[in-house]
């Protein structure tokens, strides 16, 4: 019998398709992949969408059940994984993930993931 250790898809797969159901939260997902290297500022990306920052708030949260920010880190950390398990080093990876530093990412990584940079790595390599 085999075991697939990789981790389940499932959580980043639903909200990508909510996020294409609605065209702001879609238009908002293009803006945050495409801005995922700076720090996310509510105001900054209503501006660029040119709607109020409630109204990017309120249909995030009606369409995928969390706000701009909780949307914003779930791809940082999806991104995050995919460039520790490249083998990218942390600083590398923070950068363009959007953190100063690698401290903050790190805690990141352990809260939403349950694991560390080095169960990460580890787990890509098997």
């Amino acid at each position: 019998m085999l075991i697939d250790n990789r981790s389940s898809q499932a959580q980043y797969i639903i909200p990508d398709f909510l996020a294409h159901a609605d065209p702001l939260v879609a238009r908002f997902e293009r803006w945050a992949r495409e801005n995922l290297s700076r720090g996310f500022a509510l105001q900054e990306a209503a501006a660029a969408l040119r709607v109020h920052a409630r109204t990017l708030q309120r249909r995030t949260e009606l369409v995928l059940g969390k706000s701009p920010l909780a949307f914003v880190q779930d791809l940082r950390v999806q991104r995050a994984r995919q460039l520790v398990a490249n083998g990218c080093d942390l600083d590398t990876v923070a950068a363009q993930v959007g953190y100063a530093d690698t401290s903050t990412l790190r805690s990141l990584l352990r809260r939403k993931l349950g694991r560390g940079v080095r169960e990460l790595r580890r787990d890509a390599g098997a």
